[in-house]
């Protein structure tokens, strides 16, 4: 990987300078670029600082849309392209200088400390993931006009005291950060949406005067018996830098399969025929509903589902068909929430949340 990443970097700076110059680096100079990053990149994966508990802020960012990638496109294809992403992730954190303590799949995971040279770690961080976002843009435009898929990237952002050292046996060990600010770390990039950065409480009150950011939002993640606050960053206005979102919903939407009892209703009179149904996805306004039958646009169901992970049973929900098609033999259909009771809404909401965070 660490060489893939070099020359696919190298790469991408010998296009820039003959863009700019209309020449390109000597074989000779291409060498030393090449060599400068190796020894760049085994710099930033060595410990930041002694062994033991330190402050420093996290950045987790993961690749969004590689299985359309992956399904579609031949597995050379799927890897040079992955590469590119990460070759190009790569520089902006060295640019930074943040630590790449490793690569998980198609996510990165950096740590950004203190040192005597760099006293700003929280900032460092946050400048890092808005070009991230920026630099994702520009691919994403080389990739339209290659034919490629779109490839977006959500990021999650949390500063806290992580224990870090080099952990394993001696067959096998590697340097890492471990601890519970870790964890809130992956929990907050799983809710982050394409293009989004959101960041943790405790990161945004050692930025709050350099960053534009939205008001804190309360979700429930795994591991946690109360709700935590995140933010959304919308820009670094004293940098010029302004986050180019990707994707806006409503809500998150979690993947699930949860058998439903529906109803149809007519009228104000719910009809006593059981129509059992599988619930696939759902969202703090809806649901996606596997059906035996076709149901018209527009009509209502009365549903009843059980909600297990938060020891709830959600009966007399209502919902509209919004739209509906059929697969393999079942009908799927899209559901809007017309009447939830105020003690239900929550349940569904901790329910998505709970969903999200565990993926």
């Amino acid at each position: 990987m660490q060489h893939t990443v070099v020359n696919d970097f190298a790469d991408c700076l010998q296009a820039l300078v003959q863009r700019d110059t209309g020449a390109t680096l000597s074989a000779q100079g291409l060498t030393e670029v090449q060599a400068l990053l190796q020894g760049r990149l085994a710099q930033s994966s060595m410990p930041v600082a002694e062994a033991g508990a330190h402050e420093v802020t996290l950045l987790l960012a993961d690749l969004r849309g590689f299985a359309v990638l992956a399904a579609t496109r031949p597995a050379q294809e799927v890897v040079a392209v992955l590469n590119r992403c990460l070759a190009r992730l790569s520089a902006v954190v060295f640019r930074h200088q943040g630590t790449i303590e490793q690569f998980l799949g198609d996510s990165i995971r950096v740590v950004f400390a203190d040192t005597p040279e760099q006293q700003d770690h929280v900032e460092r961080a946050l400048v890092c993931a808005v070009e991230m976002q920026l630099a994702m843009r520009d691919l994403n435009l080389e990739h339209l006009r290659e034919h490629l898929p779109q490839v977006y990237l959500g990021i999650g952002i949390n500063t806290g005291t992580v224990m870090a050292g080099r952990f394993g046996s001696d067959l096998f060990s590697q340097y890492t950060v471990i601890g519970e600010e870790v964890n809130l770390a992956s929990r907050i990039e799983a809710f982050s949406l394409r293009g989004q950065i959101l960041m943790s409480e405790s990161t945004y009150q050692r930025c709050w005067n350099l960053v534009s950011a939205t008001a804190p939002m309360q979700v429930w993640v795994k591991g946690r018996s109360e709700p935590v606050d995140m933010r959304e960053l919308v820009a670094i206005p004293a940098r010029r830098l302004k986050v180019p979102r990707q994707e806006f919903r409503r809500s998150h939407r979690a993947q699930t399969r949860v058998p439903c009892l529906c109803q149809l209703v007519e009228g104000d009179d719910v009809q006593p025929r059981i129509i059992h149904a599988t619930i696939l996805d759902m969202s703090y306004h809806g649901l996606m509903l596997e059906l035996p039958e076709h149901i018209n646009v527009q009509r209502v169901l009365q549903l009843e589902f059980e909600l297990a992970l938060v020891d709830y049973r959600a009966v007399g929900v209502y919902a509209r068909v919004i739209k509906i098609k059929q697969e393999r033999g079942r009908w799927i259909a899209g559901m809007e929430f017309t009447d939830i009771s105020e003690e239900c809404r929550p349940k569904v909401q901790m329910f998505v949340q709970l969903l999200v965070a565990s993926r």
